[in-house]
């Protein structure tokens, strides 16, 4: 018996070099992107408004506020712009941004006794972003 593959196949032959990025890679752009800006308005409200953050007594880890605002800040944009590398198709893209996701995801848990609900819906964001990352490639089997 013989196999055929289909010539609407999605599967880039070896050598070649997609261009753009598809498919769940795109998504987990996306995703980036928008946790990343999320990121960058949490890091904005914590400077500037260091006093509105709830702050929970007898934590095991505090800091201040304003430091948490700068750390959220930074690390919103290079997840912003790790998002926007992704759409190149590049592998090192990926890499970074399975990177970037994980350290948003441990901010956010260390950010949780501040702003729980928040923290809860970008750890998940950076774990469906890893996830797409991870199951995102569509290379043929060698």
């Amino acid at each position: 018996m013989t196999s055929s593959v289909s010539s609407t196949s999605h599967v880039a032959p070896e050598g070649e070099r997609r261009p753009f990025a598809s498919g769940w890679t795109i998504f987990a752009g996306v995703m980036l992107i928008a946790g990343g800006i999320m990121a960058i308005f949490e890091g904005i409200s914590a400077i500037t408004k260091d006093d509105l953050i709830v702050v929970t007594r007898n934590y095991v880890y505090q800091m201040n506020t304003t430091g948490w605002g700068w750390i959220h800040l930074i690390l919103g944009i290079v997840i912003v712009l790790a998002g926007a590398a992704l759409f190149s198709g590049a592998t090192w893209a990926r890499a970074v941004g399975i990177v970037v996701a994980a350290l948003g995801m441990i901010a956010n848990f260390l950010w949780l006794p501040y702003y729980p609900f928040w923290a809860i819906v970008l750890i998940a964001v950076d774990a469906f972003v890893i996830w797409a990352l991870c199951v995102g490639t569509t290379r043929k089997p060698a």
